[in-house]
């Protein structure tokens, strides 16, 4: 295999990068500023020696002596004075001659001007700047001619510094720049340093490679997945959604065209769950003909709402594997009741044995199997549906058991359904006023449950009472019984009556309640129902 290559971690990238820039911009910043002030520092000492030129060719000392009317000796006393407080490497004057009059060195008074022809323009006048090298060495000079009162040229004097000099002046003027440059990259450095632990941190210490990993798989998982996942952002705009998600909703589109879009469109629970920031689950919808079941919590980062995301599923799915679970719980319901009800029978008749009360055995006997011939013969007569005629006889033994009886409407009838669907709501309806009128007559002397079911066929409606002799329902109770999670029995309750209100928007049909505190509840049903051909 093929060695992975290694590469610098990014808190390393980012120390480096940011260093390199920082120093660069240093360089090029010191380069500029310095070649600046190199060049501003030489045109202040050539001005400053031209202004001492001048002052020096104006002064009535060298004039008087250049024109014969002066002591000579005195050029030099003034010259060196001028020389000390201007801090300039020499102050010399020359005659028409380019005779030194004045030096640095006395002994040169009274000798000829070494580079004569550097220095003839200004005996015509002119006043110039030179870089020469000369008795001091290699030096910046101004020559300036000398005039008398009468404005005719009676010398020359020159004034110079040397280039040592210049060079030590322009390298004291740098030397802040590099302290300042030194300063700043140091600073550079520490920045660049916390700059790349601080974007460490925001990355929780992953690297990029293991970001994207990350960022991979997690789109490996949320696309094989069968549930739809659908996230949106504060504002409400898509912000994730996987293959499920686009399949479902026959979005017909990619996942990174959807990124970006407004969700109401798909989903209308996403502003209410971002407004009210309480989560929705079981929420049914329909989308292009597909009812799918939603469960849609909001996003909480640091106790703020960021966003929202939800999870779906196709109701059809959901309902297969509901009607499974149902089938199999009645069933075993149906099982429970029947063996503790027959457990029960055996235990009297083994007692009678035991006793020898034959005659009213065989008594005994006889009504059980009337009873149960008259139940499950009535049941099996009048109610054509096998399903839901099993979850009667099991509510049968349910209602036995606690002691409560259990009364089917003789005229009570029930057609086969043409929609298989339709008797599972009916079973979630019936059996859950049920269950509920049982709990109701806990504690109550007289303990019925009357149950009517009647079809007309001319207007394909389903009409079904449930009453009971119950402790009824308090008035101040009465409009929060259908909501969900509403309860008077403690907590992990309240869905019963819930899932019936449900259930029957589902199948379009109507509730009416009538209650008796201390006498009991009466619900009322009626709802559309077709009947299953009798030809199919």
């Amino acid at each position: 295999m093929p060695k992975n290559k290694r590469y610098f971690s990014l808190h390393s990238t980012i120390s480096i990068l940011v260093c390199v820039v920082v120093i660069i911009a240093l360089l090029v910043t010191d380069v500029l500023i310095s070649k600046n002030i190199a060049e501003k520092k030489e045109e202040a000492l050539t001005e400053k020696v031209t202004d001492i030129a001048r002052t020096v060719a104006r002064s009535n000392v060298v004039i008087d002596a250049l024109s014969g009317t002066g002591d000579e000796k005195e050029i030099q006393s003034y010259s060196n004075q001028i020389k000390n407080v201007t801090n300039v490497s020499f102050v010399v004057v020359l005659d028409m001659n380019l005779i030194r009059k004045s030096h640095p060195n006395p002994q040169e008074i009274g000798s000829p001007f070494l580079d004569k022809k550097d220095a003839e323009p200004s005996l015509q006048g002119k006043e110039y700047i030179s870089v020469a090298k000369g008795v001091l060495g290699d030096g910046m000079r101004v020559f300036t001619p000398v005039m008398n009162k009468d404005g005719v040229q009676i010398g020359v004097v020159t004034v110079g510094i040397l280039l040592d000099e210049v060079q030590d002046a322009v390298d004291k003027s740098q030397s802040m720049i590099y302290v300042g440059t030194v300063i700043g990259l140091l600073i550079g450095v520490v920045g660049a340093l916390v700059l790349a632990r601080h974007i460490k941190k925001i990355l929780f210490g992953l690297e990029p490679s293991e970001i994207a990993m990350v960022l991979e798989e997690r789109n490996a998982m949320l696309h094989s997945l069968k549930e739809g996942v659908l996230a949106v952002d504060r504002t409400g705009k898509i912000t994730l959604v996987n293959t499920a998600a686009i399949r479902l909703l026959q979005l017909g589109d990619t996942a990174d065209h959807l990124i970006g879009k407004d969700a109401d469109g798909y989903m209308e629970v996403f502003q209410e769950v971002l407004h009210t920031g309480n989560p929705e689950f079981n929420r049914e919808q329909h989308f292009n003909g597909v009812l799918v079941l939603i469960n849609c919590a909001p996003v909480r980062v640091d106790d703020e709402i960021v966003g929202a995301i939800a999870t779906f599923r196709d109701k059809t799915e959901v309902k297969k594997l509901a009607e499974q679970l149902t089938g199999v719980q009645l069933y075993t319901d149906a099982l429970r009741a029947q063996s503790h009800e027959f457990m029960n029978k055996l235990h009297v008749i083994l007692g009678m044995v035991h006793m020898e009360y034959y005659d009213k055995l065989g008594e005994y006997v006889q009504q059980i199997v009337h009873q149960h011939k008259k139940e499950i013969g009535f049941i099996m007569k009048r109610i054509k549906s096998s399903v839901f005629a099993g979850f009667l006889l099991g509510k049968y033994s349910d209602a036995r058991e606690d002691g409560v009886e259990l009364i089917i409407n003789n005229d009570s009838y029930l057609p086969e359904a043409a929609h298989s669907d339709v008797i599972h709501d009916l079973v979630r309806i019936i059996g859950n006023i049920i269950n509920n009128a049982i709990e109701a007559m806990h504690g109550c002397k007289e303990k019925k449950i009357m149950v009517s079911i009647d079809y007309d066929f001319e207007e394909k409606l389903l009409y079904i009472e449930v009453k009971d002799t119950g402790r009824g329902i308090e008035r101040d109770i009465r409009e929060k019984i259908f909501t969900k999670g509403f309860s008077t029995k403690g907590e992990n309750r309240g869905l019963g009556l819930f899932f019936v209100q449900q259930s029957l928007r589902k199948l379009h049909g109507d509730l009416q309640l009538r209650t008796v505190v201390g006498k009991g509840t009466t619900f009322r049903m009626k709802l559309p129902y077709e009947v299953k051909d009798e030809n199919e």
